[in-house]
């Protein structure tokens, strides 16, 4: 019922150098799924963070921008973190800088 100590210690080790690259070969998935998810998300994403960065510092009076709550507007003043955005004539909304999606070309606003 029981193995006996002696017989179950003669069973044959395995090599270092099979036990090493089997481990290898095992996580060898692994790391290419890593890679090609930074290849295809990480990295892209972090490439819009810095480009909408640079846009956002890039501001100036007059500019005519579209937000991301889908306000378009003329920005009539800046402050460190907020914008004031003039909608229509007499009309501002004070927001966050970070609200800023995109800067639209100039003339795009006609009726402003």
């Amino acid at each position: 019922m029981f193995i006996s100590s002696a017989y179950a210690q003669s069973a044959p080790a395995a090599s270092s150098a099979t036990d090493l690259s089997s481990s290898l070969t095992g996580m060898l998935p692994l790391v290419l799924m890593f890679v090609v998810l930074y290849f295809v998300m990480i990295r892209p994403q972090m490439k819009r963070q810095k480009e909408h960065k640079t846009m956002i510092e890039a501001l100036d009076r007059g500019d005519e921008v579209s937000t991301a709550g889908g306000f378009v507007g003329r920005i009539s003043s800046l402050e460190d973190n907020y914008v004031k955005l003039e909608i229509s004539k007499g009309v501002e909304i004070q927001l966050q800088r970070s609200a800023i999606s995109q800067v639209l070309p100039k003339g795009t606003l006609k009726s402003i």
